[in-house]
């Protein structure tokens, strides 16, 4: 399967991406780097890409084991590396559940089997980091 996406220059340091589904956004690089600010980071798209990743799989697997989860968030700390070309090399992944008697157990086996099985991008950053996860539970 192969993914195509156009990234069109917008004049200065601002460039305008799609994605597969169709939709746009912006890449800009802040003010100290001779952008504007008007757009996402390359890099921070990249931990985006990862928890939208894994919170997709996880989030399916609430409907999958019909779990009650009143929010749900993640958490994503990365350390970059001192030399360039700089990257991420440490990243800490935390899941964050919120509700009422939460079933610790299947949160954390959904939790698992995204990380471990489902999840493509966690899978990338393996490759190039040292990735750990943290399940934290906010019983209400």
């Amino acid at each position: 399967m192969t993914n195509h996406i156009t990234t069109q220059w917008k004049g200065n340091m601002a460039f305008e991406t799609n994605n597969t589904s169709g939709l746009n956004f912006t890449i800009d690089a802040s003010p100290e780097d001779g952008g504007e600010g008007n757009g996402m980071r390359p890099k921070a798209l990249m931990l985006s890409a990862l928890a939208g990743c894994s919170g997709l799989d996880v989030a399916m697997m609430f409907r999958k084991m019909k779990l009650e989860v009143r929010d749900f968030r993640i958490e994503t700390f990365a350390e970059l590396t001192e030399e360039h070309p700089k990257y991420y090399d440490k990243v800490t992944v935390e899941y964050h559940f919120f509700g009422k008697d939460l079933a610790e157990a299947k949160l954390q086996r959904a939790v698992d089997l995204s990380v471990e099985k489902y999840c493509g991008v966690m899978e990338m950053f393996r490759k190039f980091a040292e990735v750990k996860i943290k399940t934290i539970y906010h019983n209400e």
